[in-house]
């Protein structure tokens, strides 16, 4: 029995990048001798096994073979002379296809570390074509390693797929895990220029299909750079994106509320007290769970504005309460209150 460092670690230890997760295959073992260690078997479809004392996944050597559609739609054999050959074949880009030994030597039979070296994302084999997720997972690791291309022949390989209308197979979860790696990369922006040379926007991305950042410097991660890619969509188109990838709740708010505050607050001192105040309620400014801090902030960076005498302006405005008309009570009292604020909202935007 041997064991291999495979993966993603292998390749950001040679590249010389933080490893955060470590995967590790075992060759010529069995179930039972794992058990027998002290590992703890863990997944469904084929066997997983956790270390003792690091918790990290041990995973027996395997082979794959597509038998259905879908992330999952996979038949995978496991047995003693399956080779570490045999296991690295079946993984998507070359430089996700090395192992080390715990000497530190690398195996590398499909010449991964020559890609490294080159900046190429090159697909291990044509049963790269058999994940349709591999599409998006190319654009990502674009995304993720700058300076790295897709190789000519892999682009091919994905426009087919794409063409075969295979991405509509995956589950929503997978796809928007993807992209939310893609906009934490260094270079996010290449997950949509990846993305344009596989035609690959459909069916999940169409809306982002003509996104261009303004912003390519890196100043912006994650739903702020998501927020940049959507600033030209509309609420309708936005809410589409949003609900055909299962975005969480905070992010799909933050981007409805960008795209909101932007139409008002980038010239705030010529909008309206009542359209300020309109704004501010959506942003929950007035509780204690407010947008406004987050919003502005971005807005600030993205548009080289200065809020600060917004936000105040929005603290003064929600000084006015309840207690401030003694004698009101119902829809008076509601109409009172923003009547005042509104009124506030107008008196300091002139200042």
């Amino acid at each position: 029995m041997k064991i291999y460092l495979v993966g993603g670690a292998v390749r950001d230890q040679l590249l010389g990048r933080t490893v955060t997760d470590r995967d590790w295959v075992v060759v010529g073992g069995t179930p039972e001798e794992l058990l027998d260690a002290g590992y703890q078997a863990v997944g469904g479809g084929f066997p997983v096994f956790l270390h003792p004392v690091t918790r990290e996944e041990y995973a027996l050597a395997r082979t794959e073979r597509r038998t259905g559609p879908g992330h999952r739609g996979f038949a995978t054999w496991f047995a003693p002379d399956v080779t570490l050959e045999d296991d690295l074949r079946r993984r998507d880009l070359t430089i996700n296809a090395m192992a080390m030994t715990p000497a530190g030597e690398v195996v590398d039979p499909y010449g991964g570390r020559k890609d490294l070296e080159d900046g190429c994302l090159r697909a291990v084999s044509p049963a790269f074509a058999e994940d349709p997720l591999r599409v998006i997972r190319v654009a990502r690791f674009a995304a993720q390693l700058p300076g790295f291309e897709a190789h000519s022949e892999t682009i091919t390989l994905m426009r087919k797929m794409v063409g075969e209308g295979l991405l509509a197979e995956l589950p929503a979860e997978r796809v928007w895990h993807e992209l939310n790696k893609a906009t934490h990369g260094s270079a996010p922006d290449r997950f949509l220029e990846v993305l344009r040379e596989a035609g690959g926007f459909e069916p999940w991305f169409m809306e982002l299909l003509n996104a261009r950042s303004p912003e390519p410097n890196g100043r912006f991660e994650g739903h702020e750079r998501l927020a940049l890619w959507c600033e030209k969509l509309g609420p309708n188109e936005l809410r589409q994106l949003c609900n055909r990838l299962k975005a969480p709740n905070p992010v799909r708010d933050f981007l409805l509320h960008v795209q909101l505050a932007s139409q008002r607050l980038v010239t705030w001192k010529r909008s309206a007290g009542k359209e300020l105040l309109e704004v501010l309620e959506r942003l929950h400014a007035f509780h204690p769970d407010s947008r406004l801090g987050a919003v502005t902030d971005f807005l600030e960076r993205r548009y080289n504005i200065e809020l600060a005498s917004f936000r105040q302006a929005a603290e003064a405005a929600g000084e006015v309460r309840s207690a401030n008309f003694v004698s009101l009570k119902g829809k008076p009292l509601g109409e009172a209150i923003q009547s005042r604020r509104a009124e506030i909202l107008d008196q300091l935007r002139r200042l």
